[in-house]
């Protein structure tokens, strides 16, 4: 009989205790969850930051020294039937650069999904150079058979170059990565020079005006010219502690200038969010 009760007493007791336990199981509450993940890293707010980039600059002068060579030589025999202004006498070339800047923005989040603006701004030396020359021979309507040499030269240098974008991610733990798109804007140096030689000759004409020469040259230099584009891109802002983050960046920027330009980099940097 004393075993049956403390038998009892035992069993009551294992019960109590594990009623007491049962409302902290969550599947007596239901899972239900009164605020935000534990996990989920806030980006909402106020940032800036700093950078550092490297990359490179593609630049087709094919038609940089066109305009300048047609106002050269405007109304003459040899560009109205050789057509001299538009001889592909340049061509592309790609060189690298680097450079350092910052960025400041404003990010707004909805649970995982993070929307903002950026201004960009990057500091350094990418550009080109380019120099080419093409020759032809034409017997022409003035009945002279012409010898002209069309050389050209042109270079450009940004030392400047900035983005306004719109950034959209998506926040994964302490990992953002987003894409990016905007309006791109630069400061350049360009710098552009042709030279014109034309030996003609007519054997029918009278002597003195049988082999004849001309030359001429002009040049035009845009100092801090401002250019503008589009800038795209990818990225991932990483949580380090606190409110500071780290971030690896590609950008794509597309200039329309006397130049045509392009300039990839790949970026990384330090930022802050308050």
């Amino acid at each position: 009989m004393r075993r049956l009760v403390l038998a009892a007493v035992m069993v009551a007791t294992a019960h109590g205790a594990l009623a007491a336990d049962m409302p902290d199981l969550p599947v007596l509450r239901g899972f239900v969850n009164d605020g935000p993940p534990a996990n989920r890293t806030n980006w909402q707010g106020f940032y800036v930051g700093g950078q550092g980039a490297y990359g490179s600059s593609d630049m087709d002068f094919t038609n940089a020294t066109r305009d300048i060579t047609a106002k050269l030589l405007n109304r003459t025999t040899i560009e109205n039937e050789m057509q001299v202004s538009q001889w592909p006498v340049l061509g592309k070339t790609a060189v690298h650069g680097n450079g350092f800047g910052g960025f400041a923005g404003w990010n707004a989040q909805w649970d995982d999904a993070v929307i903002g603006v950026e201004a960009n701004y990057l500091h350094g030396a990418f550009g080109g150079t380019s120099t080419g020359s093409m020759e032809r021979f034409q017997t022409l309507s003035d009945g002279y058979t012409h010898d002209v040499l069309n050389r050209g030269t042109a270079a450009m240098r940004i030392s400047d170059m900035g983005s306004l974008r719109v950034r959209g991610g998506w926040a994964w733990n302490c990992v953002l990565p987003y894409a990016f798109g905007g309006l791109a804007l630069g400061r350049a140096d360009i710098e552009r020079t042709t030279f014109i030689f034309d030996h003609f000759v007519n054997q029918a004409a009278q002597p003195g005006f049988q082999d004849l020469t001309f030359s001429t040259t002009v040049s035009s230099n845009q100092n801090s010219h401002w250019i503008w584009g589009y800038s795209l891109g990818a990225g991932m802002d990483v949580m380090l502690i606190g409110g500071l983050f780290a971030r690896g960046e590609f950008e794509y920027a597309k200039f329309a200038a006397p130049i045509n330009t392009s300039v990839a980099t790949v970026r990384g940097g330090l930022g802050y969010k308050f």
